[in-house]
C-alpha cells in the first residue's frame, strides 16, 4: 500500500510534466507574488501526493482489494497494490493443493489484453502480511507532509525543479524567485538604456526602486511585479551588476568596475595541492593558522570573532600586485555580503580618509579595487594592512605607517634562462611589514609568465627550489619565507609548502620553524 510519492525512487526520476506546468502556473498566479524555488517545490509535492491520492481512490472503488484471506467468484474485480493497483477480472477458480497451508482456493486473474494470466491464492487463512485488515494498511501508509519528503526522499527536488523551469520558456526568475513571463511588466532595451545612462550620470550603484521611478511603467502593474520585472531584466543584460549589501538590490555598471572585480586575476588563480597533513608538525601546523590564507581549510568563526570590527591581515605577494585584499577569515566578516556574485563597498583611506569603490567577490575571496591605493602608498608584499568596519558598513583601509627610509629587501626576478630568482635589494618603504613574508618584484609581467613556466612542476621540486634559492641569500629560511616566495610563481596555501619543506630528508629543522640545507 506504499504510495509511489513516498519513495526516493519517485522522487530521482522526476520530471516537470505538462500538467505540472500548468499547476506550478496557477500556483503562482493564485499567489499574487514571486515565489522561491522551495516554495514551488512544496506546492508541487503536495499536488502529487494528493493526485496519487485521489487516483488510489479511484483505483480502490473500481473493485475489491485483493487480499488472500478473501473469497473470491468468477467476474469479480480485484485490484491488485503490489502490482501498481492494477485491475483484474477473476476468470477461474480451483482449488489450491499444497498441504502445508491447509485448504484454500486459487484464482486466475486475466489483467486484459496484452497482458498475461496471473493466478493467486484465496480463502487463505495462514498468516499472511496482506491478511490485514484494509483500515489499518490505509492508515499505517498514509501520505507524510511535504516539509517532511522535501528534507528526506524529495531532498533533491529543488534542485532539479530549478533546472527543469530554467528550461521552460514561460517561466521568468530573479536569484531564487520565480514569475510566468505573462505576469511581467514590460521591460524593452529603451528601458535598459535609460537605467544604464542614470548609473552612469550617478557613478554608484543604484537600488532597483530609484531606477524603477524613472522608468514610468504602467501604473496598473503593482510595484512588486513592476520590481521582479525590471531586476528579471537587468540579471538577463550584461551591461548591469547586481552589488547591493543584504536585502538591497543595487545595480552598476560592468564598465565601470575594474577588471579584477569580475575577473579573476591570474596570480589569484588558485589550484589545491595534495599534501600529507601528518607532516605537519604542530608549530608548522599552527604557523599555517596564524598566516590565515583565504583558502586554507574552513574555520568556524566564534560569534565573538564575528562581532570584532577590526582585523589586521598581512598582504601577500599575488594580492599585492593584483591590487586585492584576501577575504580569510579574519577580513571575511568585515565586508558585506548581498545576493549578487559581487558586493559594492565604499572602502576609506586610513591615511588621507578618501573615499573610494571595492567590490567583494564572494566566489574568489577576495576584495578588488585597491591597486591605485596601493600604489599611491608603495605597499610592497609583507605589509600589514589593518581593516575597521564601520556602522554606517564603509570599511576604513590603512596600514601601519614608519618614516621612510631604504631598507633591505627580498625582490623577485626574471632570469635570462627564464627562472625565478629572488636577490637582496634596498627599496624605499613607509610601512611596518612582516619581515619574513616581505618581497617585492620589477617586471610583473614578465614574472606573470613563470606561472606557466612552473605550472607543470611538482610543488615538492618548486618548493626545493625556491628553498634552495632563499638559502643562498641567507643559510637558513624561516617556512613563512618560502611560502611568501613561492606564491610568486603559483599560488598555493601554506599547509602543502609546509608539509614539502618538513618532508624533505634534504632539509634540517631549526627551531622556530626555519630550515636549512644538510650539508
Amino acid at each position: 500500500m506504499q504510495r509511489k510519492t513516498q519513495t526516493a525512487e519517485y522522487w530521482q526520476s522526476f520530471s516537470l510534466t505538462p500538467t505540472d506546468i500548468e499547476f506550478l502556473r496557477t500556483v503562482l498566479v493564485d499567489a499574487e507574488r514571486p515565489l522561491t524555488t522551495l516554495e514551488m517545490a512544496e506546492a508541487l509535492v503536495s499536488e502529487r501526493v494528493r493526485r496519487e491520492e485521489s487516483e488510489l481512490r479511484a483505483d480502490l472503488a473500481r473493485g475489491v482489494l485483493y487480499q488472500p484471506k478473501k473469497q473470491y467468484a468468477i467476474g469479480d474485480s480485484v485490484i491488485f497494490p503490489q502490482l501498481d493497483y492494477r485491475l483484474g477480472e477473476v476468470v477461474g477458480l480451483r482449488a489450491g493443493e499444497n498441504p502445508e497451508y491447509g485448504q484454500f482456493e486459487v484464482i486466475t486473474v486475466d489483467f486484459g489484453s496484452g497482458r498475461r494470466r496471473r493466478e493467486f491464492a484465496a480463502s487463505l487463512d495462514a498468516a499472511h502480511r496482506l491478511n490485514a485488515d484494509l483500515p489499518d494498511m490505509l492508515q499505517s501508509s498514509a501520505p507524510v507532509s511535504s516539509d517532511a519528503l522535501l528534507t528526506g526522499d524529495a531532498r533533491d527536488l529543488p534542485a532539479a525543479l530549478e533546472t527543469a523551469l530554467r528550461q521552460d520558456d514561460g517561466f521568468a526568475s530573479f536569484e531564487d524567485h520565480w514569475l510566468p513571463k505573462d505576469l511581467l511588466a514590460e521591460i524593452h532595451i529603451g528601458h535598459l538604456n535609460i537605467a544604464e545612462a542614470i548609473i552612469d550620470m550617478n557613478q554608484t550603484a543604484l537600488a532597483t526602486a530609484a531606477l524603477q521611478k524613472e522608468l514610468d511603467l504602467p501604473a496598473e502593474i503593482r510595484d512588486d511585479i513592476a520590481a521582479f520585472s525590471l531586476q528579471a531584466a537587468l540579471a538577463a543584460d550584461e551591461r548591469f551588476d547586481q552589488v547591493g549589501p543584504g536585502d538591497e538590490r543595487q545595480w552598476f555598471l560592468r564598465r565601470l568596475e575594474p577588471v579584477e572585480a569580475h575577473t579573476l586575476p591570474e596570480a589569484l588563480a588558485y589550484g589545491a595541492e595534495a599534501y600529507d597533513p601528518a607532516a605537519l608538525t604542530p608549530d608548522l601546523a599552527k604557523l599555517a593558522f596564524e598566516l590565515d590564507d583565504e583558502w586554507s581549510d574552513e574555520v568556524e568563526v566564534s560569534d565573538a570573532r564575528r562581532a570584532v570590527q577590526t582585523a589586521t591581515i598581512t598582504l601577500t605577494y599575488p594580492h599585492a600586485i593584483s591590487g586585492t585584499l584576501p577575504l580569510n577569515r579574519h577580513a571575511r566578516n568585515l565586508f558585506p555580503q548581498g545576493f549578487g556574485e559581487r558586493t559594492m563597498v565604499t572602502l576609506i583611506d586610513g591615511r588621507w580618509g578618501n573615499r573610494f569603490s571595492g567590490w567583494v567577490n564572494h566566489g574568489g575571496r577576495y576584495v578588488a579595487g585597491l591597486q591605485g591605493w596601493m600604489e599611491k602608498h608603495k605597499l610592497p608584499a609583507g605589509a600589514y594592512i589593518t581593516l575597521e568596519r564601520r556602522d554606517d558598513g564603509e570599511v576604513v583601509v590603512d596600514f601601519r605607517p614608519k618614516r621612510m627610509r631604504r631598507e633591505w629587501m627580498r625582490w623577485a626576478q626574471l632570469t635570462e634562462e627564464g627562472r625565478l630568482d629572488i636577490q637582496v635589494r634596498k627599496q624605499e618603504i613607509s610601512c611596518e611589514y612582516d619581515e619574513q613574508m616581505v618581497i617585492g618584484g620589477d617586471r610583473t609581467d614578465e614574472l606573470a609568465g613563470l606561472r606557466q613556466a612552473y605550472a607543470a612542476m611538482p610543488l615538492a621540486q618548486l618548493v626545493f627550489e625556491v628553498f634552495s634559492d632563499l638559502a643562498g641569500l641567507s643559510g637558513s629560511v624561516h617556512a613563512k619565507t618560502v611560502y611568501s616566495a613561492v606564491n610568486v610563481v603559483r599560488r598555493v596555501t601554506p599547509e602543502p609548502v609546509f608539509a614539502a619543506l618538513a618532508s624533505d630528508d634534504r632539509l634540517e629543522r631549526l627551531p622556530e620553524s626555519s630550515f636549512r640545507l644538510i650539508a
